[in-house]
């Protein structure tokens, strides 16, 4: 039986997590953040002390992921801090980082986990490298401010110290370094419907998104 995908790309905080989630639950598909991989091979080399600019430290933290820990509360939640998204955005820029985990993300759209029909998986390269033969592809995005205040609303609960202003500079480093790079960049497939979330409520975000897959 034919197993459908689809892919959801867009910079950091454009809320294509939020969408992907909802319209996972809405066809009841399987859900893959793929950004947490990074974050989670990111986090076990700040663990170990080294930097995350290592690449030989990077690759070898890949290649032995145990994706059980993501399920972790602890790892889970240190997964989400600031300091783990600026790690993960450059330990994702190096290929032998992308090609180690890009074979479990194939995997998971083509034999979705729990017997699922299908599989939403979220990230920056999903239309494009990940899943280019997907059913649908919707690339999310919003104005780097906007970005920023939504990331900083979150972050600034774990550190009130923590300006907006610094969130944005980090987001707009990180949408440099992810459209830069040389392998698997940030960008909208050709075949990918594009939607701004700058102004849209969250329903009003997923009933667009919605419409778009199914229209």
């Amino acid at each position: 039986m034919s197993r459908k995908i689809i892919a959801v790309d867009g910079p950091a905080a454009s809320g294509k997590g939020t969408l992907a989630r909802r319209l996972a639950a809405h066809f009841d598909y399987a859900y893959l953040d793929t950004g947490a991989l990074y974050r989670a091979v990111a986090l076990c080399v700040l663990c170990q002390g080294q930097d995350p600019a290592d690449t030989k430290a990077a690759v070898a933290a890949a290649r032995n992921l145990d994706m059980a820990k993501l399920d972790e509360p602890d790892f889970a939640a240190a997964l989400r801090t600031a300091q783990t998204g600026l790690a993960a955005s450059i330990v994702a820029a190096e290929p032998d980082v992308r090609a180690a985990i890009l074979l479990a993300q194939r995997q998971f759209g083509e034999t979705p986990p729990d017997g699922k029909q299908g599989a939403i998986l979220d990230g920056r390269d999903i239309g494009t490298i990940v899943c280019p033969d997907a059913d649908a592809k919707l690339f999310i995005t919003a104005r780097a401010q906007v970005r920023a205040e939504r990331r900083w609303k979150e972050l600034v609960a774990q550190d009130e110290s923590l300006s907006l202003a610094h969130v944005l500079a980090d987001i707009e480093a990180r949408d440099a370094r992810d459209a830069g790079r040389a392998t698997a960049p940030m960008k909208q497939a050709e075949d990918a419907h594009l939607l701004d979330t700058s102004d849209l409520s969250i329903e009003e975000a997923f009933a667009a998104a919605l419409a778009l897959v199914t229209g």
